[in-house]
C-alpha cells in the first residue's frame, strides 16, 4: 500500500511512534458500519470485563472526521428499517439517534405507466413504523462525538490512515501514516467499497454492472410527506422518495432515481426547473408538486461481494463486503446484520472462555471468524440474490416481465396476506 503524505493524530490517545499498541480488536473505517460495531463491542466489554478480568480493547482507525466532507457521512439520507432500529436500540446506539429520525409510516410501490401497485403500512403489522430516515451526516457527528466519549474500551484515531499492514500467525501488525503501529488480534475491514484492507490482503471481489446511474438529492414539496415513502419502477430504473425532516416548515423528501448516465448527467446539471419538471413526469403527482431542489449527486450503480467476506484473523463488513443496488433500501440494513453477526460470535466466544480459562481470550481465532460466516451466509447471499433479482425485474421493459410484475403488484393488495414476507425484508429483518 502506498503511504499517504496526510498527518494523522489519535485523538483520544497521543501514541508515539515507537509504542505498539497492543489490542484484542482493531476497526478500520469509522462511518455507519464501523462507528456502530465500536460501540457495540464496548457495551459487550462492560457486560463481561468482570468474568475476564478486564475490558476489550478495541481500536478503530478513521481517515476522516465527520465534519470534513466525509465520503460515509454526506449529505444523503438512508432509510434505517425497522428490524435495524431494533438491533440499534439492542446495542445501546438508537437512543442517541431517535432524535435524528422520521418516520416511514407507509410505503406505495408501483410501476409507472402499468396498473401494478401495491402499499406496505405499519398500522397492518401492528407496528408505529416501518423505519426511520435519518440524514447521514447528522448521524456521522453523533455518532462520533460517542467514540470520542467512551471512557474504557474504544480507542479512537482520526484522522489516520493505514498505510502499512503485516500479518502472521497470531494477528496483525498496522502501521498508520504517522508512523503509529497497532498489534490486533482480529482485524475488522469496514473502510467501504474500495476497502484498503481488502487490497492490501489480496482479496477478491465480485462485480456486476447494473449500467445505471444513481441521481440523489433532497427535494422540497408543497405538502406535507405525512410518513409515505415511495418506491416507483420507471423506464430507467427505480426512483425512490424518502420522507424527510422539514426545514423552514417545508416538507422535504429524499430522492434516489436511477438512469442511465446520458440522463444522470444531463439532468444532474440541468437548471432546477427543468429537472423538477422531469421528475414530476417521471413520478406523477402523488406525493404533491416539487418546488424545490438542493444539490444533486451522483454515483455508479454496481453489485459487488467479496464470495467470502472473512480471511486470516480477518472479518469484512458492510460495504467492504458488499455494495448493492439501492431498488430496496437494503445496503445499510444489511451492514448491520454483520455487525450484529459479528457481535453475537465475539459474545458466544466470550461466553465459552468465562465458563472455562477467561485468560484464553483470542478474537481473531479461526473458530469465531468461522462462527460469523455461518451465522451470516445465508441471510447475506439471499438479501443479494433478491436485491439482483428486483433490479433485472423492474428495469427491463420486456412485455412479460411488465405483465407479470404488475399482476404480482396488484396481487399484494388483493390479498393481504401475501404481504407479510415482503414487508418482513423491507423492515430489515434477516432474509431466511
Amino acid at each position: 500500500m502506498t503511504q499517504s503524505t496526510n498527518s494523522a493524530t489519535d485523538i483520544s490517545h497521543h501514541v508515539t511512534s515507537s509504542v505498539v499498541e497492543n489490542v484484542d480488536i482493531t476497526i478500520v473505517g469509522g462511518a455507519m458500519a464501523g462507528a456502530s460495531l465500536a460501540l457495540g463491542l464496548a457495551q459487550l466489554s462492560d457486560k463481561y470485563q468482570h468474568k475476564l478480568g478486564r475490558p476489550l480493547s478495541i481500536a478503530i482507525i478513521e481517515a476522516v472526521k465527520p465534519d470534513d466532507n466525509h465520503p460515509g457521512f454526506d449529505a444523503r439520507s438512508i432509510a434505517i428499517a425497522h428490524g435495524s432500529v431494533f438491533e440499534l436500540t439492542r446495542l445501546g446506539i438508537w437512543p442517541k439517534l431517535a432524535s435524528l429520525g422520521t418516520e416511514i409510516s407507509n410505503i406505495h410501490i408501483s410501476d409507472r405507466g402499468h396498473f401494478g401497485m401495491t402499499e406496505l403500512n405499519a398500522e397492518q403489522f401492528s407496528l408505529s413504523s416501518m423505519g426511520q430516515v435519518v440524514e447521514l451526516a447528522k448521524v456521522g457527528k453523533v455518532l462520533f462525538d460517542e467514540l470520542k466519549n467512551s471512557k474504557q474500551a474504544i480507542k479512537l484515531y482520526c484522522p489516520a490512515q493505514l498505510s502499512d499492514l503485516q500479518t502472521d500467525a497470531t494477528g496483525h501488525t498496522l502501521t498508520l501514516n504517522n508512523g503509529q503501529q497497532i498489534r490486533t488480534q482480529l482485524l475488522v475491514a469496514a473502510d467501504g467499497a474500495n476497502s484498503k484492507v481488502r487490497q492490501a490482503l489480496n482479496q477478491d471481489i465480485e462485480k456486476v454492472d447494473f449500467e445505471q446511474v444513481a441521481l440523489v438529492a433532497n427535494v422540497q414539496t408543497d405538502k406535507p410527506h405525512d410518513g409515505w415513502a415511495y418506491e416507483r419502477f420507471t423506464e430507467t430504473g427505480p426512483l425512490a422518495l424518502l420522507p424527510m425532516s422539514a426545514v423552514n416548515a417545508k416538507p422535504r423528501v429524499s430522492l434516489v432515481w436511477a438512469l442511465d448516465n446520458e440522463q444522470a448527467q444531463a439532468l444532474k446539471i440541468a437548471p432546477k426547473a427543468e429537472f423538477l419538471a422531469a421528475l414530476q413526469t417521471a413520478f406523477g403527482n402523488r406525493a404533491g408538486r416539487f418546488t424545490d431542489v438542493g444539490e444533486r449527486v451522483s454515483y455508479p450503480l454496481t453489485l459487488s461481494y467479496m464470495p467470502r467476506p472473512i480471511y486470516h484473523r480477518t472479518v469484512f463488513i458492510g460495504n467492504a463486503a458488499q455494495t448493492l443496488h439501492p431498488i430496496a433500501g437494503q445496503g445499510f440494513n444489511l451492514g448491520l446484520r454483520d455487525v450484529v453477526g459479528l457481535i453475537d460470535a465475539i459474545e458466544a466466544n466470550l461466553i465459552e472462555l468465562s465458563k472455562t480459562d477467561p485468560q484464553a481470550l483470542d478474537c481473531g481465532q479461526n473458530s469465531l471468524i468461522h462462527h460469523y460466516l455461518t451465522l451470516r451466509e445465508q441471510d447475506r447471499n439471499s438479501t443479494i440474490n433478491n436485491v439482483e433479482f428486483l433490479v433485472r425485474g423492474f428495469s427491463n421493459q420486456h412485455w412479460p416481465l411488465v405483465a407479470g410484475r404488475s399482476l404480482g403488484l396488484r396481487l399484494l393488495s388483493w390479498c393481504p396476506p401475501l404481504k407479510a414476507p415482503i414487508a418482513h425484508k423491507a423492515m430489515g429483518w434477516k432474509s431466511a
